[in-house]
């Protein structure tokens, strides 16, 4: 993908505020935001204003509990417990002075680790990301949001899922993406890959909790759906989360059944 359309960022910057661009419209509503750019705003600011090299942002769960519209937001952030080896920090959005989302972040410090072996599962065996020709419906990255490569399977097709993902944005105006603000923003896609089904998405998330024992060292990050379950309109999906060197965390989230309308899925391509 290429074009000037490509530089245009989620976010311009007025100040401490930041006013969505036409790019941060999410899919259920012509004025709200995505909830990609709510979860990737937050951590992004939490590491901007908290973050150190000697820590890992271990951690990130934010709550989405209103809807927000296209208003200019602005980030409020408080440490809640700054330790030697932990250190929390709480984030709350916005959106015309109404609060829209509340983040907490827990960061850890770097240290060596213990003696011995602990089971992991195996890495994944797929192609890489330059190694996959890019979809033919340009619905597959929300028409420009961002980038991806299919691996296996589609969001609500049965059976496994397993996608690369890129972002083609900066966050905001002069605010380019860090490794972990670049996850940040990525993982509410676990919401849409675990939880859509062959109707379409039905389910609007409410949180997105994001797990890295560390952070990306390549563009691309890897989806693959490992659950999901639902009762009485209630769901959770959780994925593991790659780069090209390997796995990094995971990322889960919950859901309410949204009956005033389905998302419609692009084409599968594989």
């Amino acid at each position: 993908m290429s074009g000037p359309m490509e530089q245009t960022p989620f976010f311009t910057r007025d100040g401490d505020r930041f006013a969505p661009t036409q790019f941060a419209k999410g899919p259920w509503g012509p004025a709200s935001l995505h909830g990609r750019v709510v979860i990737g705003l937050l951590g992004a600011e939490i590491e901007r204003r908290h973050s150190a090299p000697e820590f890992i942002p271990a951690r990130l769960t934010v709550d989405m509990f209103k809807l927000p519209d296209l208003s200019p937001l602005e980030v409020k952030t408080r440490v809640v417990r700054d330790g030697y080896r932990i250190r929390v920090v709480e984030a709350e959005l916005f959106s015309a002075g109404v609060s829209v989302a509340l983040a907490t972040s827990q960061l850890l410090r770097h240290t060596e680790p213990p003696p011995g072996s602990v089971w992991s599962p195996p890495n994944w065996n797929v192609p890489r990301p330059d190694d996959i020709p890019p979809p033919d419906d340009p619905r597959a990255g929300m028409n420009g949001m961002w980038a991806t490569r299919p691996i296996v399977g589609a969001m609500g097709t049965h059976g496994d899922r397993r996608v690369w993902m890129k972002d083609i944005r900066d966050l905001a105006q002069g605010y380019p993406l860090t490794p972990f603000a670049r996850v940040a923003l990525a993982a509410d896609f676990v919401s849409p890959f675990a939880n859509a089904g062959d109707k379409g998405l039905g389910y609007i998330n409410s949180d997105v909790t994001l797990y890295l024992h560390r952070t990306p060292v390549t563009d691309w990050i890897g989806f693959e759906v490992i659950n999901h379950q639902a009762t009485a309109g209630v769901a959770i999906g959780e994925c593991f989360v790659y780069d090209e060197e390997g796995p990094i965390g995971s990322a889960s989230t919950c859901a309410l059944a949204q009956t005033r309308r389905n998302m419609p899925l692009p084409t599968p391509q594989r």
